[in-house]
């Protein structure tokens, strides 16, 4: 069987959340079914490192496909051309991007739907591109492929898609996270928050992740204890940050908020296990793979009680209304100052984190590939 894969965002150093799906997923995929050839698709040139074993053949196609008119050109022109000429019996798109014309069997993978929610959320020529073409990408698909209960409903619903037509494959956790000892904790909290406890949020810098009503939190939270506990922020800027940069410049405790930057699986592993918890309150998420990263790092968390969050994090999570500030402030009041809280937190989480692994993942998404295939 031949089978065409969309690894447009395997970027060496630059995985984020879909590229982490497509890695992790594929890795496994390609090493346990030899008798199958796949191609990997990409927009620029490859790294080796994501030619995992000896039936993958990479390609290279331009342009690289970052802006909406190259989206655009690479699914409707690029990716077309290279499917006529190998003639796969599948093309699986993990970003969800389908070309429209061609008559190949496809899956496509829908994290979420948020730009249908939240449009002003992403720049207008993004959210213009993804609201004309992802109800055509949905109706087009011979399988669709989604990360929770949560996002497999919203898709139905969003775009009247008949609910057997959709699988939930979930989502895991690098195999890199666990939990860390008391001397690499004393180490990372002295280089990340100045040798102080802190919270914790993981992500991109963009307004879905709702960091200014966490930066708001944090503040009262801080005015209202004696304990000197930080805020370390982990993330690259994305789009529309002014919210986020005015909610820091109006803290009073501005100067106990950390921003790190990216960081790489290792040191990344070594500041979630050593966070006295993980403040992940977004308001609209697919999956939300730091809840179940914290979970492996033996770390308590905090997290939303909208969208998917609740559907990830069972009971192994305080659960907070991400549009209070107070309510996130109160969480964090209640774990900073009980041991047997955060202790209850781990001890479930430990449970919860069993449903979630990228084994698990692939096992699930060759189901969908064998489905489509029938």
């Amino acid at each position: 069987m031949r089978i065409a894969v969309n690894t447009r965002l395997l970027l060496k150093n630059r995985l984020e959340g879909i590229g982490w799906f497509t890695y992790e997923s594929f890795k496994r995929i390609c090493t346990a079914h030899p008798e199958h050839e796949f191609f990997f698709i990409f927009d620029r040139k490859w790294d080796e490192d994501f030619i995992f074993s000896g039936n993958i053949t990479p390609i290279a196609v331009p342009p690289q496909a970052r802006h909406p008119l190259l989206y655009y050109a690479w699914f409707n022109y690029s990716i077309p051309a290279v499917l006529k000429k190998l003639q796969p019996h599948l093309f699986i798109s993990p970003d969800g991007y389908l070309p429209l014309s061609p008559k190949t069997k496809t899956i496509a993978v829908f994290h979420d739907l948020n730009f249908e929610h939240y449009p002003k959320d992403l720049p207008l020529a993004e959210h213009i591109y993804y609201r004309r073409y992802f109800p055509r990408f949905a109706a087009k698909a011979t399988r669709i492929g989604t990360v929770s209960e949560y996002s497999k409903n919203d898709i139905s619903r969003t775009y009247n898609i008949d609910p057997q037509k959709i699988d939930v494959l979930y989502n895991g956790a690098n195999e890199s996270y666990r939990p860390v000892d008391e001397f690499t904790k004393t180490v990372t909290k002295r280089i990340y928050s100045r040798g102080k406890p802190y919270f914790l949020y993981v992500g991109a810098l963009n307004p879905r992740k709702n960091l200014a009503n966490l930066l708001k939190a944090f503040d009262v939270f801080r005015k209202n204890s004696n304990e000197e506990i930080n805020l370390v922020v982990v993330g690259a800027k994305m789009w529309r940050t002014s919210a986020i940069s005015k909610a820091w410049e109006e803290l009073q405790f501005r100067d106990d908020v950390l921003f790190c930057g990216r960081l790489e699986t290792d040191e990344l592993r070594n500041v979630i296990g050593s966070a006295l918890a993980l403040t992940y309150v977004s308001y609209f998420e697919g999956f939300g793979i730091p809840i179940v990263e914290a979970f492996y790092c033996d770390t308590p968390v905090i997290t939303s009680n909208v969208t998917s969050m609740p559907e990830v994090a069972g009971d192994a999570a305080m659960l907070v209304n991400p549009f209070s500030v107070n309510s996130i402030a109160d969480a964090m009041h209640q774990v900073a100052s009980s041991e047997d809280l955060r202790k209850s937190l781990v001890l479930r989480g430990r449970l919860r984190r069993r449903e979630f692994s990228w084994q698990k993942t692939a096992d699930r998404f060759w189901k969908t590939i064998e489905k489509t295939l029938e």
